[in-house]
C-alpha cells in the first residue's frame, strides 16, 4: 500500500452538525457488518471514546505543536482505541524520546457511555 505524505493541513476540519449526526448513524448501523464474523458483537469498535481536557492541553502546549493526529490501533483482545500525538507545522509526529506525550486509555463506550445526545442515539 501506497501512503501519500502531505504538508500540515491548513484548512478547516469543521462539518456540521447535520453531517456528524449522519456519519455516526451510518458507523451504528455498518459497524457490525464490516468485521470478520469472529469478531462480530464483541465490543471490538468502540462507539466512542472520552478524554479529559487536560491531557489535550498538555499535547498542545508542546514546543512547536500545531495540531493532533489520532491513530487507530489494537490492544491485545483486538479492540480498536485511539493512540494521539502531537504534529508539528511539517506535518511530523512529536515523539522526541521515550517519554513523548501520547494519549490513549480513553473511557471507552461500550463500557461507560456517555449520556444520549444526537451523535449517539
Amino acid at each position: 500500500m501506497s501512503i501519500k505524505v502531505s504538508p500540515f493541513p491548513q484548512t478547516s476540519h469543521l462539518i456540521p452538525l447535520s453531517q456528524a449526526i449522519e456519519m455516526t448513524v451510518k458507523y451504528r448501523n455498518d459497524m457490525e457488518s464490516i468485521l470478520d464474523p469472529e469478531f462480530r458483537n464483541k465490543a471490538v469498535l468502540p462507539l466512542s471514546e472520552t478524554f479529559n481536557r487536560e491531557d489535550f492541553d498538555r499535547l498542545l502546549d508542546q514546543a512547536g505543536c500545531e495540531g493532533i493526529r489520532l491513530y487507530y490501533s489494537m490492544d491485545d483482545k483486538s479492540k480498536l482505541h485511539m493512540i494521539i500525538v502531537g504534529v508539528n507545522d511539517r506535518n511530523e509526529d512529536i515523539l522526541v524520546d521515550q517519554n513523548a506525550l501520547i494519549i490513549e486509555t480513553g473511557v471507552r463506550c461500550p463500557q461507560t457511555c456517555p449520556p444520549a445526545s444526537p451523535l449517539n442515539s
